[in-house]
């Protein structure tokens, strides 16, 4: 059967034959002289009908339907290009007579392209191409957190919101996330045995019954279930963010939605940074008796702005490096007024969250931003504690070359011993694609490496300050910074090279991508231990001063976290015990011990 014959057969099927609002497709072998007889009645049918546009020449559509769509002898004609007909397609009927092919139509629904010609001024914000002229800290949507970006425009300092009960001491970015939030949290607790079991075991003592603490750390849904714990166990909470870019939005809208004084959105401002502070400690009638804190900021602030607060503070409980340092200056200067336990330096925060944490982490927030391959990249590593270690661990086994930066030749050792070459940063700064800091120090990578580096060199930061890279240095007039997508900032030379900044050289994990739940639990229980052993501590059993958590403490953590891989730990006979000198329901473990 020729083409002709099956093309005069199809055009018997008319559009006025095809239902309203069903995807039933039209043929795309009509004939234009049948297209011209029924352009009425296809001029009628088009309010109701799908709109026919012509396709790309030769493109065969395959959405036709019709019973005699079927019958074409496909195989048994054979296409090729005609040249007079500008580029069309014709087709070789086994005879050897060329017949010219059908024009080829598309089927558009109407309301589709009206729906797609809406959809820009919908989604402009979250174009990939952004001018760095805008603020460096609007709050972008991320894979780590859900943005409604129909209301990115307005501070939440400029909002009115009330939650469903009518409260409305918060300050976030849309409360109507509450739901997706709720979820998220939700999500986390089946990730966190330790902490529900801790809700579960004490929720009827309520060790923190009075208890007023104020929090500053980072706001995910894992600090979310901490923060029900707490409240689960009697405290009272109002929490600021510790970043301004790790704030999942939608959790602190649940929070908010349950009850929580919440004051954080992704991608503050410096300024909406210190304000949410403020706004968590400042409020008439209300004094906390217990601060947890990650950085120091929070600690700072008070001790800057509210000195008095600190006659009704019971203690301070610090989690990270940069938080920790703070603290054992301000003991060594004897400014320290209440006890501070030093939860960075526990072995179940930094063997387990430090470690592990950043192992997983680390390929996470390079992926997601910038989807870069780690086979056969040159990374060099700036420090080799155990976040640098987790690091290092990580790119080794995804096929990098990598190197090691470090000052402490224990640590220095342990690097080489653990296959990689201890450098010095200007040796491979040159060579180098990836550029990772995790040193908790200052000016690790200054403006002289960034000249250096190479063009399309990535430059991160894993240590919880924005101190370790200059970032400063390359605000100046003669570098243009281009934002390609969220966290992402290329900064180009005059002469065209480009490096490659992510999170403006803030915390990469938290602020670019998540963190595994599990590993957070073992961190958020030993916090909440912390909180309950210092606001209980009897007067005088902690002086001014920094403290490590009880290793018993430790121990008890780490226990509650083993059913999950239904582990079964041996127990020591009373000889055993005798033998070693220990308790057999432990510490097993001196306080110098190191693990």
């Amino acid at each position: 059967m020729s083409v002709q014959v099956v093309a005069a057969k199809m055009a018997e099927v008319e559009l006025k034959d095809v239902p309203n609002k069903e995807l039933t497709a039209v043929s795309p072998l009509t004939p234009k002289a049948e297209e011209k007889g029924s352009s009425n009645s296809e001029s009628n049918a088009s309010a109701t009908s799908p709109t026919v546009e012509p396709a790309v020449k030769g493109d065969p559509s395959p959405l036709s339907s019709t019973p005699n769509a079927a019958k074409m002898p496909q195989a048994s004609a054979m296409k090729r290009p005609d040249p007079q007909q500008n580029g069309g397609e014709a087709f070789v009927n086994r005879d050897g007579t060329v017949a010219e092919a059908p024009r080829m139509k598309k089927i558009q629904f109407a309301d589709q392209k009206q729906e797609f010609n809406k959809r820009p001024t919908k989604i402009g914000r979250r174009s990939l191409s952004r001018s760095i002229s805008q603020s460096s800290t609007d709050s972008y949507s991320s894979a780590a957190s859900y943005t409604d970006s129909s209301d990115d425009e307005t501070s939440p300092r400029d909002k009115q919101q009330k939650n469903s009960k009518g409260n409305a001491d918060f300050c976030i970015k849309n409360i109507k996330q509450a739901d997706f939030g709720r979820r998220e949290i939700e999500i986390a607790e089946q990730e966190m045995p330790a902490l529900m079991a801790l809700r579960k075991r004490a929720q009827g003592e309520k060790p923190l019954a009075g208890a007023k603490v104020v929090g500053c750390t980072h706001i995910t849904a894992q600090t979310a279930v901490l923060m029900e714990t707490l409240a689960a166990l009697g405290a009272q909470c109002r929490w600021a963010a510790c970043n301004i870019y790790s704030t999942q939005n939608e959790v602190a809208a649940a929070l908010a939605e349950g009850g929580f004084s919440v004051f954080a959105w992704k991608g503050e401002s410096e300024d909406d940074f210190w304000w949410c502070i403020d706004r968590c400690v400042n409020l008439e009638g209300w004094q906390p008796n217990m601060i947890l804190d990650d950085g120091g900021d929070l600690t700072h602030w008070i001790y800057k702005k509210y000195p008095n607060m600190f006659k009704k503070i019971k203690g301070i409980v610090e989690e990270s490096v940069t938080g920790v340092h703070r603290l054992y200056q301000l003991s060594k200067a004897g400014k320290l007024c209440v006890p501070a336990m030093n939860v960075n330096d526990s072995v179940t925060k930094q063997k387990f969250d430090n470690l592990y944490c950043c192992r997983e982490s680390i390929l996470d927030g390079l992926k997601r931003t910038t989807d870069v391959m780690f086979g056969g990249k040159q990374v060099v590593v700036c420090g080799y504690g155990e976040v640098g270690k987790g690091c290092c661990a990580a790119l080794k086994a995804m096929g990098s070359i990598v190197y090691v930066t470090e000052i402490d030749p224990i640590c220095a050792l342990q690097a080489c011993m653990d296959g990689f070459r201890l450098v010095k940063l200007n040796e491979v700064i040159r060579q180098v694609d990836i550029v990772i800091t995790c040193t908790g120090n200052k000016n690790v990578v200054v403006r002289e490496n960034l000249d250096r580096m190479k063009n399309g060199c990535i430059v991160c930061n894993m240590g919880h300050s924005n101190t370790e890279i200059d970032v400063a240095s390359l605000r100046t007039p003669e570098l243009t910074w281009e934002r390609v997508r969220s966290q992402v900032d290329h900064v180009i030379w005059p002469d065209g090279k480009r490096i490659v900044l992510l999170a403006e050289g803030r915390l990469l994990n938290l602020s670019c991508s998540t963190v595994p739940t599990f590993v957070l639990s073992i961190t958020a229980t030993t916090q909440a231990l912390a909180l309950i052993e210092l606001y209980n501590a009897p007067e005088g059993r902690y002086k001014q001063d920094v403290y490590l958590l009880p290793k018993k403490m430790d121990e008890y953590v780490a226990s509650l976290h083993l059913p999950t891989f239904d582990a079964h730990l041996t127990e020591l006979s009373d000889e055993q015990a005798k033998y070693l000198g220990l308790n057999k329901n432990g510490p097993f473990k001196p306080n110098y011990y190191r693990y």
